[in-house]
C-alpha cells in the first residue's frame, strides 16, 4: 500500500478497511513524531527544511522559511513553492491535499483545514477531504482560517482573522466571518 493509496482511501472510500487504517496510522504517527522534533528544540534555517522535508515527503526549496511550531495531522499532501514564509503557530489539516504556491506569506496561527464532516445523522459525520490551493504570491493574515475546497488567487490578500469559506480572486483583498471581498489590489 502505497501514500496514495491512503490518501485516495480518504478521498473516496467511506467503508473499513483495516490495512488502508493500518498505513495511515502509522503515517499519522510519524508526523506527529516529526512535529515533536520540529516544535521542541532550536534548529538552524537548513535544520527546518531538512525537517519539513522529511515531513512532506518532498524536497523543500532553500528559499523556504518557517517559524515553529507548526502542525499538521499528515504532512504528506502539503506541496510548499519557492519562497514561501510560514510563521509560528499555524495548523495544516492536510489529509485532503494543501497546495502553497511561490512568494506566498502566511501569517501567525493560520489554520488551513482541508477536512469537513457530513451533516447527515445518516451518515455518521463522515469525513469529506477537499483541497485547498494557495496560488503565488498569496499573503494570508494572522489567525485566518481557510476552509475545505478554497482557491486562493494570485496576490490575493486574506485580513487577519477572517474565515473564508469559498474561493478568493487573484488580486484581491478579503476579510470577515465569513470572508467577503474588501477591495482589489492594483495591479
Amino acid at each position: 500500500m502505497t501514500v496514495k493509496d491512503v490518501i485516495d482511501g480518504f478521498r473516496e472510500s467511506p467503508e473499513e478497511n483495516p490495512e488502508r487504517d493500518a498505513y495511515a496510522d502509522m503515517l499519522f504517527q510519524e508526523a506527529i513524531r516529526i512535529s515533536m522534533e520540529l516544535n521542541n528544540q532550536y534548529h538552524t534555517t537548513e535544520q527546518i527544511r531538512e525537517i519539513m522535508g522529511r515531513l512532506t515527503g518532498k524536497k523543500v526549496d532553500e528559499s523556504f522559511r518557517l517559524f515553529p511550531p507548526f502542525y499538521t495531522d499528515f504532512g504528506k499532501n502539503i506541496t510548499i513553492g519557492r519562497d514561501v514564509f510560514i510563521n509560528s503557530g499555524c495548523h495544516f489539516q492536510d489529509q485532503g491535499g494543501i497546495t502553497i504556491g511561490d512568494g506566498s506569506l502566511i501569517g501567525h496561527n493560520v489554520v488551513l483545514a482541508t477536512i469537513n464532516h457530513d451533516l447527515s445523522p445518516l451518515n455518521n459525520r463522515e469525513n469529506h477531504y477537499v483541497p485547498i490551493v494557495i496560488e503565488e504570491h498569496v499573503w494570508i493574515g494572522s489567525n485566518a482560517t481557510i476552509l475545505p475546497g478554497v482557491t486562493i488567487g494570485r496576490w490575493a490578500v486574506v485580513a487577519a482573522g477572517a474565515v473564508v469559506t469559498k474561493d478568493v480572486e487573484e488580486y484581491t483583498v478579503v476579510g470577515g466571518v465569513p470572508a467577503k471581498e474588501i477591495r482589489k489590489v492594483k495591479k
